[in-house]
């Protein structure tokens, strides 16, 4: 992991990511959450414990801990000892030490808090916890981890995991990693999960409903539904080619990166988009058709547990590397399915992007477009171009070599770039120069 810079103007106070100034924290390092958290379905009451590993990264006296104002601390150690002082203000938890911890010291950081937990509001709508009609869900990109515990919210910052839930007994409750144990006790039941793999705060999720756990398929990795008993024939249906997606994609982008395997959640509630988190992706009723309308959407989020879960960006202008990838999956279980080529595919998003506004940089498309469909679709087509510009054998290649390098590490273009450098005959600063720093479409066949 490279060491974050401050980036901030004169006056200012420092930032990690311009394109989320509030969020992320200087001083440390963390290496391990312990989540102990007890959830009340009916009256949305969260109270939690958190135990947080971490190492200091310079002589330090005063930290912060992203964390959402609908949450109240109760209590706070660390190293065993109660700081001099702490308080929450603008979605931070401020700490103040007695003493100074040298740099290389070790941190353990103990919380004790709760609430009334709620969306976050950003640029892109509400994210994190969120209610459902019968239950709980977690959407926590790109800041909504803060909403449910205190972290390092920010994705260079990964660490590995341990979560306990304890709710309702009726209802499933499910985080990522593996289940550790499952216990009954006066009406509710305690799950605890294990994540060892380093993970980015927004991709840990909590997801809590009226829900049954079946397999789906067992192809080398197990995949898992997680869902209403009365979606079980369409789930079937409509997600049951994922085992053979997962073999194509093992295929042509390495091994799956994660032990614990892959589960699918389905609500009982619309959703308005899928959403990717650490081994995971959760799916609306709505995406249930019986008629696999959703299949490209379902390509897409299980291609980001290798662009985006595993190889995540060190920080958010450079999210083409997770949405323009995830997106080029699309493109290439089509093809491998018999539908339309990724080339046909190519020629008709490269039409629809010459028709939409010209006032995106892929590379850094600032905040308020990160989202943008443009993003996704001109993503893909650089990695379209840059296939025929290589072929098939040195593409593939490079893919795998990206996904094995940069395993559970965080990437910027440069990364890429200089990759890619190693598979090709000639420069392709002319390429890069094209399709991720200007603005103008350029043509899908450029003149040889």
């Amino acid at each position: 992991m490279r060491a974050r810079k401050r980036v901030a103007k004169k006056g200012s106070p420092p930032v990690i990511d311009p394109y989320l100034p509030a969020t992320g924290n200087f001083g440390y390092r963390v290496s391990r959450y312990e989540l102990d958290l007890e959830y009340k379905v009916a009256i949305n009451r969260l109270a939690g414990a958190a135990t947080i590993t971490a190492v200091t990264l310079a002589e330090l006296q005063t930290f912060t801990l992203d964390l959402s104002a609908a949450l109240s601390v109760s209590k706070v150690t660390v190293n065993g000892k109660r700081p001099a002082h702490f308080r929450t203000s603008g979605a931070k938890l401020h700490i103040s030490l007695a003493d100074r911890l040298p740099a290389g010291a070790a941190m353990t950081i103990a919380v004790r808090y709760g609430g009334t937990p709620r969306p976050i509001r950003s640029l892109w709508g509400e994210v994190g916890f969120e209610e459902l009609t019968e239950g709980v869900l977690v959407a926590g990109q790109p800041n909504g981890a803060s909403s449910w515990f205190p972290c390092d919210d920010h994705p260079s910052a990964k660490a590995s995991f341990r979560i306990q839930i304890s709710t309702e007994s009726p209802y499933l409750a499910l985080a990522n990693g593996k289940l550790l144990n499952r216990r009954v006790r006066a009406g509710m039941t305690t799950w605890v999960y294990e994540q060892p793999e380093p993970t980015s705060t927004y991709l840990i999720t909590l997801q809590i409903g009226m829900y049954e756990r079946h397999r789906l398929a067992k192809n080398g990795v197990e995949i898992h539904a997680v869902a209403p008993e009365r979606l079980r024939r369409e789930i079937d249906h409509d997600f049951g080619r994922q085992g053979q997606m997962m073999k194509l994609f093992v295929k042509l982008f390495g091994p799956y990166p994660l032990e614990s395997g892959y589960t699918v959640v389905v609500t009982d509630d619309d959703l308005e988009i899928p959403l990717e988190a650490q081994g995971i992706s959760i799916f609306g009723a709505n995406h249930c058709d019986g008629e696999r309308g959703a299949e490209r959407l379902i390509a897409h989020e299980l291609a980001h547990q290798w662009f985006g879960n595993s190889v995540t960006v060190q920080r958010w202008r450079h999210i083409w590397l997770h949405e323009g990838f995830a997106c080029y999956a699309e493109w290439l279980w089509s093809e491998h399915c018999g539908e339309r080529s990724a080339d046909e595919l190519a020629r008709h998003y490269h039409q629809r992007l010459k028709s939409s506004a010209h006032d995106l940089v892929l590379a850094d498309p600032g905040p308020r477009d990160m989202f943008d469909d443009r993003v996704y679709k001109r993503g893909a087509l650089t990695l379209h171009v840059l296939r025929k510009r290589l072929g098939d054998k040195d593409f593939f290649a490079l893919l795998k070599e990206w996904t094995t390098r940069y395993r559970h590490a965080s990437v910027v273009t440069d990364d890429f770039i200089g990759l890619a450098a190693r598979y090709a005959d000639e420069s392709l600063r002319p390429l890069w120069a094209a399709w991720l720093y200007s603005t103008d479409v350029p043509p899908l066949d450029p003149p040889s």
